[in-house]
């Protein structure tokens, strides 16, 4: 047996046992950062030596310097943008991917990371109801799920218009209408905008109340020309209130004429999970592609997403590639037919490792406990004196307001107070909550995915936010 460099044995000690204190201490740690900007360049932009430095030292230095910078994302009370935690087995499986250093680009330099992400493509597309025949790709998030299932689109589109886009590219290609909501993320009109779409011929569409397409938006707007190659956008969790567009409905009549149906489903199309909950997609399996991430509701850590597209041959047609120097798999799946990566990593371990920790009973259980809580930090919130309930969750994000306690207060008073209380909330360290524009009225986004949230944490942090609003 090779004995390990003994500095490599140092570093690793260093580093499990400062990993092990960071998970320790979150419950009494500050969730939000507690220096600012100069203090962190003061403690981290130093001369790079010339003399190399042991690597146990090097991790000591690092967690020392970024102290005070870091967020308490780990644990329970962090509740900013769409952030989850990370499973204990899918950290532990996240550690032995960087000390396998596998690249899960083919078979051939990585047979079991090939096949552990075979196996975790079936059983996601069985958990997330979506076509068994359906292809899949493992990409770094939500975002590059995106550009991986309109790659698809695009070549479907423009094949049906006598069109090659892999080989002529768009210049001259007939122009694709993009249609969608006014509550698209913003990860979408990114990919529009890489794959040389352009944002000009995104039309939003107007929502109901509940911020849901209107079919007959839809309808108007597609009939304006039955033969332009079209790409519809539809809604599994928007990222304010988890408005889900009617899957029932829309995806029949875009269909209808013609168009590719894609889901943004970031963290949304994992109710599909559970029997509580899959109501909110139901239809959402007859779709053309969906996209998701692993590192939002699934707990995986950091970078995670899953793209699926209904048409293998248009999937594997926008990004495969052949040269000389390759090996390829006759009878196992070559990753970089799927994926936009060249070189990458071999991220399935994590999420194998995270699926069969927690099962499908888990799945369920973490995804209804987490909209749990989201209604419950909600409405103790919306309890407290000057405070007001926006949006009650419909899955796991939910809005409050802060009001101006003056007499004849106007809207940008009250908007002024609800950043002002979630910036008292940060400072006291107690949990993390972000702000955003509704309606055209300022709110706190409240929004719950982490495994390690309890009721302990509901009830610690509508007692944080009811100091500061004394």
């Amino acid at each position: 047996m090779q004995k390990i460099d003994p500095d490599f044995r140092k570093a690793l000690d260093v580093a499990f046992d400062l990993a092990v204190s960071h998970l320790e201490h979150l419950d009494d740690t500050s969730v939000a950062a507690t220096v600012d900007t100069t203090t962190l360049r003061t403690q981290i932009e130093k001369p790079l030596a010339n003399e190399s430095l042991p690597p146990q030292q090097v991790v000591e230095e690092l967690v020392r310097d970024v102290q005070g910078g870091l967020l308490g994302t780990a644990g329970g009370r962090f509740f900013g943008w769409v952030i989850g935690g990370a499973l204990p087995a899918a950290v532990a499986a996240d550690w032995l991917t960087t000390a396998w250093q596998q690249n899960a680009a083919l078979y051939a330099c990585a047979p079991a990371a090939a096949i552990v992400e075979e196996t975790v493509g079936t059983w996601l597309k069985d958990i997330l109801g979506l076509p068994q025949a359906a292809s899949f790709a493992l990409v770094t998030g939500c975002q590059m799920a995106h550009v991986t299932c309109l790659a698809a689109a695009r070549h479907a589109l423009l094949s049906k218009h006598g069109w090659d886009v892999e080989s002529q590219g768009l210049y001259g290609a007939p122009p694709i209408r993009i249609l969608s909501s006014s509550e698209r993320h913003g990860s979408f009109e990114r990919a529009v905008r890489l794959l040389g779409f352009g944002q000009a011929h995104i039309k939003l569409l107007a929502v109901d109340d509940q911020c849901r397409l209107l079919p007959e938006a839809l309808e108007e707007e597609l009939s304006r020309d039955s033969n332009a190659p079209t790409l519809v956008l539809l809604q599994a969790g928007d990222i304010n209130i988890g408005a889900y567009d009617s899957f029932e409905t829309l995806i029949p009549t875009a269909k209808r004429h013609g168009a590719w149906v894609h889901v943004d489903g970031a963290f949304g199309l994992w109710a599909a999970a559970s029997q509580r909950l899959r109501h909110l997609v139901k239809g959402i399996e007859a779709a053309d592609s969906w996209a998701t991430d692993g590192h939002k509701w699934l707990n995986v850590p950091f970078d995670s997403g899953f793209a699926f597209v209904a048409d293998p041959e248009a999937h594997r047609a926008s990004l495969s590639l052949r040269a000389a120097y390759l090996t390829h798999a006759s009878d196992a799946r070559d990753q970089i037919d799927w994926n936009p990566e060249w070189s990458r990593r071999a991220r399935a371990f994590p999420a194998y490792a995270a699926l069969r920790q927690l099962g499908r009973d888990g799945i369920a259980d973490l995804i209804e406990r987490c909209c749990r809580h989201a209604s419950a930090i909600v409405k103790g919130i919306g309890e407290l004196p000057g405070a007001e309930v926006l949006w009650q969750p419909v899955v796991n994000q939910g809005l409050v307001r802060f009001l101006a306690p003056m007499s004849g207060a106007t809207e940008e008073d009250h908007d002024r107070r609800t950043d002002e209380v979630i910036a008292g909330i940060l400072k006291t360290g107690e949990a993390f909550f972000g702000g955003t524009t509704w309606r055209g009225r300022r709110a706190m986004r409240i929004s719950v995915c982490n495994w390690q949230t309890s009721e302990k944490e509901v009830d610690r942090v509508v007692q944080a936010v009811a100091r500061v609003l004394k």
